[in-house]
């Protein structure tokens, strides 16, 4: 593994290393995504993203995990990409606990429909309570349902409102906010002006067929230019991280600061 841009100090590719190139800022809540693409796009191979992965990819997806507090991850990816609960990991354990986080990340779904399967391990068995985003308008059987297996959130009616809904995770303590997706939950996280940071891997694979993009709905219309900070390389993936364009100083491993 080898950085191309960036300047992160210790053996390339390693757990401490990986977990200072991807720090949090220090300062104030921050919401990033991670997202990984081939290289015309596709945010998906065979309906899930696993088939785009790699190795290195996988390591850096678990030391994004490992460093925030919460997951926010649509309901959709949920379903498809079959969510567990997240996990304590011993490598991370004291980090966190000098950070004053809880011993995992919590995974926190967004679904207007409540279309979960409560039966399932992400909510009968997590170390710590998975949390629901829904509306307030949610049919009150389901939200009764959700509610005695899960910690529920409500934001807005009709859709979820995200910028209430980050709010409330934010009040709650969980300022390292990570996004896994999917493309239309991204989507309206960018729409909305939510998105502090993009890590995407790109996958040296060519796929076409009809496979969204990572960031999937309306077109946004202030669109959103972000700045690269570090790319890192292995065995042909990419791994890059975009910072919004309007906060340049708040990423304690942007290049330009060190």
């Amino acid at each position: 593994m080898e950085q191309l841009l960036g300047n992160t100090p210790g053996t390339p590719g390693s757990l401490e290393w990986l977990a200072e190139a991807y720090a949090y800022p220090s300062d104030g809540p921050w919401l990033r995504a991670n997202m990984v693409a081939s290289l015309d796009g596709a945010a998906r191979l065979d309906g899930l993203s696993d088939g785009l992965s790699s190795e290195a990819d996988k390591r850096i997806f678990g030391v994004l995990r490992a460093l925030c507090d919460v997951v926010l991850v649509g309901a959709e990816t949920v379903r498809a990409e079959g969510y567990r609960p997240g996990r304590a990991r011993a490598e991370f354990a004291e980090r966190r606990r000098a950070a004053g986080q809880l011993p995992a990340p919590v995974i926190a779904v967004v679904t207007r429909s409540l279309d979960l399967d409560l039966s399932a391990p992400l909510f009968t068995s997590p170390l710590v309570p998975t949390v629901v985003i829904t509306t307030e308008d949610a049919p009150s059987g389901k939200l009764a349902r959700t509610a005695a297996a899960a910690d529920v959130i409500t934001a807005g009616t009709g859709s979820v409102d995200l910028p209430r809904a980050v709010a409330a995770l934010t009040e709650r303590g969980w300022h390292r906010q990570l996004s896994e997706g999917g493309p239309r939950l991204l989507g309206q996280l960018a729409a909305d002006g939510l998105l502090d940071e993009l890590c995407l891997s790109l996958a040296p694979l060519v796929t076409a067929g009809d496979s969204p993009r990572i960031v999937n709905g309306p077109q946004i219309a202030d669109v959103r230019r972000m700045r690269l900070v570090s790319l890192i390389e292995e065995k042909g993936f990419l791994f890059t991280r975009y910072l919004r364009s309007t906060d340049p100083d708040r990423s304690p491993s942007d290049p330009a600061r060190t």
